[in-house]
């Protein structure tokens, strides 16, 4: 039996996020989506996460999900087996994003947390087609369940986060980076970059894909991340 696969999910997004990878691979995999909702730091959210998870296992994180991923990874480098980052990023938030996340902020607290929301991820996020207005429903029905409170601590998280080049540069375990070629987010070039900067990473860009691949194109997604677990722990 492979080793345990910890998913972390994006900001405002809960287990459903990856509901089509758990329905797949807990057929022969044990998977546990960890929460990334307590601590205003990406330290403190990594560091609360080590106590919970296995002692080796399996990471893949989403968006916000990879770069709490990356976080472990600096912090806990022996305990990882594996890493997958898909639609995030290594770098520190610039200036101008941090400043650009208060009045969504101020938004959130005033109850209008569901239209920011959707104003952010229809632009940003997902790709054209028929799927599109499913995912986002799913997408703000996630946020206003876990509700505003997370929403402030994870921008401020997001805002205070520290770059992770060095991290990944540092990587020796099989990694795999994925983004969808629609997410203006987290784009391909920014996959490219980081796939560049692990040793052994393999890059998949799912065509036509966004932000939220597990759940736009959830078999391909699947696929990629069976291909990842298969790949031996010794790389040559």
């Amino acid at each position: 039996m492979a080793e345990p696969l910890v998913l972390l999910p994006g900001m405002m997004c809960d287990a459903r996020l990856y509901g089509p990878q758990i329905a797949e691979l807990s057929a022969d995999t044990a998977v546990m989506v960890a929460p990334i909702t307590n601590g205003e730091r990406i330290e403190e959210i990594a560091s609360s996460l080590l106590d919970q998870l296995p002692q080796r296992f399996a990471l893949a994180g989403l968006s916000m999900g990879g770069i709490v991923a990356m976080e472990l990874l600096r912090r806990a480098p022996d305990r990882i087996t594996r890493i997958a980052l898909m639609g995030t990023s290594p770098l520190a938030e610039t200036p101008q994003i941090a400043a650009a996340r208060e009045p969504n902020i101020v938004a959130a607290r005033t109850g209008r947390l569901a239209q920011v929301m959707r104003d952010e991820m229809k632009p940003h996020y997902l790709a054209p087609g028929a799927a599109r207005d499913e995912v986002l429903d799913l997408v703000v029905d996630m946020a206003e369940t876990l509700g505003p409170e997370v929403f402030v601590r994870q921008s401020r998280a997001l805002q205070r986060r520290r770059d992770q080049q060095a991290t990944l540069r540092r990587c020796k375990v099989p990694a795999l980076v994925l983004c969808g070629a629609h997410d203006a987010l987290c784009p391909v070039k920014r996959h490219s970059f980081m796939a560049e900067l692990i040793p052994y990473a393999k890059l998949v860009v799912l065509d036509h894909a966004g932000h939220l691949p597990t759940l736009e194109l959830p078999a391909e997604t699947t696929r990629a991340l069976r291909d990842w677990m298969s790949q031996p722990y010794v790389l040559t």
